[in-house]
C-alpha cells in the first residue's frame, strides 16, 4: 500500500511569499518531480527489539524481550501544495511544507504484521514568536492508541554518523543508572525472550547496539556521496532551544494511580529519531539513493523506562 492521491493544500497567502523549495532538508523523501506531485515508497529491511509488559501469557516473568528482523516499506507524499497556513496572532502568518507518510513493517520470519503507522513530515520557517531557527517536525499515530509530535533539525553531513543506542531498561528518570536482565545475554536460555531460532542471524554485539546494523548496510563498491540529517525527539529538552512536542496515549496505556495496583500498563514517555537520507555513487558512477534510521521510545511500566529501539535501511521502489 503506498499513498497515492491529488490533494495539495491551497491555503491565501497575504503576508509570505513562497519559499525556493517548501519541502527544505524533507524533500529527500520524495525526490523532485517536474509536475509537482513527487513522491517516493522505500523498502528494506531492519531490527526491532522491544520490552513490553507480560500479564503471564509468554515466560515466567513480567516482562518479556521482542526481537524481529523485519521487512518494512515507507511511502511518502508531498501534499505541501501552495504552503500550508498557520495564521499568526503574535507575528505574521507562517507557510510549512509537508510530506505525508505511511509505515508498514512485518516480522521477517513469518511476515506477520507487526507495525502501522501514519502521519507528516513538517518543514517549518524560522519564527519571531516563538524565537526560534528553522525547524522540522513529524506527527505519527499507530492503532496501538499512541501519538507523537517529534520537532528537530535537518543538517548536511558528508557522512552519516552512528551514535549507539542502549537497550537496557533503567528507573524512572534515571538513565545513568541501567539495569542488566538475563534475557539481554544471548547465551542464556529464557522463556521471557523470543525464541531465538526466530532471529538466527543475531548476534550479541547486534543486540547489545542495534545501530551497528545501518553502518554494515552499504553495498560493495558504493561510496557516500551526500548525507542529509534528521534528528527529532519529542522532549524539547533533548533540542536546546525548541519548546512544543510531546507524547499522547489513550487510557490503557496511560493508566492511572501508582504502582502494584496502578499506574501505566506501558505509556511512551519519551521518542527520539534520527534518519539519514544519503546519495551514494555506486562503481559504474551512477547515483543511487538510501533511507536509514535508528528510533529509540521509552515505555514506562512496573517503575522503568524499558527501550523500544528500531533500525531499518530502506531503498527507493523504481517508479512503474
Amino acid at each position: 500500500m503506498t499513498i497515492d492521491n491529488d490533494f495539495r493544500f491551497a491555503h491565501e497567502r497575504t503576508t509570505q511569499p513562497a519559499q525556493p523549495d517548501m519541502l527544505g532538508p524533507l524533500r529527500g523523501f520524495v525526490g523532485s518531480s517536474p509536475t509537482g506531485d513527487a513522491k517516493r515508497t522505500w523498502k528494506g529491511s531492519g531490527f526491532n527489539m522491544l520490552w513490553r509488559p507480560n500479564h503471564g501469557q509468554s515466560g515466567n516473568k513480567d516482562f518479556f524481550l521482542q526481537l524481529m528482523f523485519t521487512a518494512e516499506e515507507l511511502s511518502f507524499f508531498d501534499i505541501t501544495g501552495s504552503g500550508i497556513a498557520n495564521r499568526g496572532f503574535l507575528q505574521n502568518d507562517i507557510f510549512l511544507g509537508c510530506v505525508a507518510y505511511l509505515q508498514q513493517i512485518q516480522d521477517a520470519f513469518d511476515d506477520s504484521g507487526q507495525h502501522f503507522e501514519s502521519g507528516h513530515w513538517l518543514n517549518v520557517p524560522t519564527t519571531t514568536n516563538p524565537l526560534e531557527v528553522a525547524t522540522i517536525a513529524r506527527f505519527g499515530a499507530t492503532p496501538h492508541g499512541a501519538a507523537i509530535t517529534l520537532q528537530g533539525i535537518g543538517v548536511d553531513a558528508a557522512l552519516p554518523t552512528f551514535d549507539s543506542i542502549s537497550i537496557a531498561p533503567f528507573p524512572i528518570g534515571q538513565p545513568n543508572s541501567p539495569i542488566t536482565f538475563d534475557e539481554q545475554d544471548l547465551s542464556k536460555p529464557s522463556t521471557s525472550r523470543t525464541p531465538l531460532d526466530r532471529v538466527p542471524k543475531l548476534d550479541q554485539a547486534h543486540l547489545d547496539n542495534p545501530v551497528l546494523l545501518l553502518s554494515e548496510a552499504l553495498v560493495d563498491g558504493e561510496t557516500m556521496v551526500d548525507t542529509k540529517v534528521l534528528f527529532v525527539a519529542s522532549d524539547a529538552t533533548a533540542l536546546s532551544s525548541l519548546v512544543g512536542g510531546g507524547t499522547a496515549d489513550i487510557a490503557f496505556l496511560t493508566g492511572i494511580g501508582s504502582p502494584p495496583a496502578g499506574g501505566p500498563n506501558a505509556s511512551t514517555s519519551f521518542v527520539q529519531a534520527r534518519f539519514w537520507i544519503e546519495e551514494l555513487q555506486n562503481r559504474d558512477g551512477k547515483t543511487d539513493h538510501q533511507l536509514q534510521y535508528a528510533q529509540l521510545v521509552l515505555l514506562n511500566f512496573n517503575g522503568l523506562s524499558w527501550p523500544h529501539v528500531s533500525v531499518a535501511t530502506l531503498r527507493p521502489v523504481p517508479e512503474p
